[in-house]
């Protein structure tokens, strides 16, 4: 890892890494507290150090990312592999019947035609894992992939409750109040490049994939959208509730509660945008590179710190001078030049 990244980069990563995915508000609060400065209105800042922290990380196949929610609509960070298979990023910990066992729910999960984003907890633990062959061989021909092998046939029912229990506390899958499994934020964050290389259908708003979504109704259509990107969609008054592809009426109401929300961020929205190029022209002759400005902090305590070690040391000096002044014989006249010359080039000093 750089050795350019500071105390404070290293603390952030370690959070994560130990804590695992954070939401927004607390990695923002995190940032406050080692910078002091406000993540929000310093936005530019925060970014710079989300970047240096991913340049480090890139050597080693690591990066921080943002995800959504898709099922509370929380914004989530966390420390990634950007390694594209499963066993990668989880055979650090699980055994291949384990790994075959999560990919036969994240599966059943994506391809549910009703988008709920679900699987049912019976459902999960009744899964045969003949279809994951692949995962202990990839090498197989078609014909040796139908002989499943003995690691898969003898992954017991109460094997797979601990797995599911473990996935659950790696926030891998989650549990919704009803007992179903869902996808945990790690899932999210982790396998954004699974989903588009199996396919998985984009939500229509914001093309990520739409595993919990909302489906138009008109049975033609292909378009899915996110919850949270429905909300954004709809959220002006005179905003049509319809398809945005086939124009269906779309059957979604605002709550008072919500309008009252979205069209408050709307407007601090406009007004952001509105002092944005007076912004600009303020800081065109200031560059803001990563997070320098939190560097310097570190930088003007140093140079604070030797000033005054320098300080001390001409003062000292200075007095040896009038020491020797004082005792000199016959160089006494030369000492007190000595002395005035001094003194004159310290008094900035004293």
């Amino acid at each position: 890892m750089s050795s350019g990244l500071s105390w404070r980069h290293h603390t952030i990563i370690q959070a994560l890494l130990s804590r695992g995915p954070l939401k927004e508000k607390d990695l923002h609060s995190m940032f406050q507290d080692l910078t002091n400065k406000n993540p929000v209105t310093e936005r530019q800042l925060f970014d710079g150090f989300v970047l240096k922290i991913n340049k480090a990380l890139t050597c080693v196949h690591f990066e921080l990312r943002g995800c959504i929610d898709q099922y509370d609509g929380q914004l989530y960070y966390g420390v990634v592999n950007t390694v594209s298979d499963e066993q990668s990023k989880l055979g650090t910990k699980y055994k291949v019947p384990q790994i075959a066992f999560y990919k036969a729910i994240i599966e059943a999960i994506v391809q549910d035609a009703t988008a709920n984003g679900v699987v049912s907890n019976i459902a999960a633990l009744n899964f045969s894992l003949d279809s994951q062959v692949t995962i202990v061989s990839n090498q197989q021909s078609q014909e040796s992939q139908s002989h499943v092998p003995s690691v898969l046939k003898n992954f017991s029912l109460a094997d797979k409750e601990k797995t599911l229990h473990e996935l659950v506390k790696d926030q891998w899958l989650d549990l919704t109040a009803d007992g179903n499994i869902k996808l945990g934020v790690k899932s999210f964050l982790d396998l954004r490049s699974w989903f588009r290389s199996n396919d998985v259908p984009s939500c229509h708003v914001c093309s990520e994939a739409g595993v919990k979504v909302e489906l138009c109704q008109n049975e033609s259509c292909t378009v899915r959208i996110h919850q949270h990107c429905l909300k954004q969609l709809f959220s002006l008054r005179k905003a049509s509730k319809v398809c945005p592809s086939c124009g269906t009426p779309w059957p979604y109401a605002v709550t008072k509660a919500e309008a009252v929300q979205i069209e408050d961020e709307n407007e601090r929205r406009e007004n952001r945008q509105a002092s944005g190029s007076k912004e600009k022209r303020r800081k065109k002759n200031r560059i803001v590179e990563d997070d320098n400005a939190v560097q310097n902090e570190d930088d003007n305590e140093r140079r604070g710190s030797q000033q005054a070690t320098g300080s001390n040391e001409k003062r000292r000096r200075t007095n040896r001078i009038v020491e020797d002044a004082n005792i000199g014989g016959s160089g006494a006249s030369q000492s007190s030049a000595d002395f005035r010359r001094v003194t004159r080039s310290s008094a900035g000093l004293m």
